[in-house]
């Protein structure tokens, strides 16, 4: 369930953060950068803010 919870945020984000840059501003780009080194980061770490977050408001693994 976490799993499915984790996705659908990360795309919700990341489709959120094209529309503010398309229709808002171009620096809102970094906050899609952001996202994929959270990303890359959580590859390498296996941590996760998101998932943290995730865990704390009651999603179950």
């Amino acid at each position: 369930m976490l799993n499915k919870y984790f996705r659908v945020l990360v795309g919700a984000f990341i489709l959120l953060s094209v529309v503010l840059t398309v229709y808002v501003n171009e620096n809102w780009m970094w906050f899609t950068v952001f996202i994929g080194l959270n990303m890359i980061q959580s590859a390498f770490t296996k941590w996760c803010l998101l998932e943290t977050i995730l865990i704390k408001l009651g999603v179950k693994k």
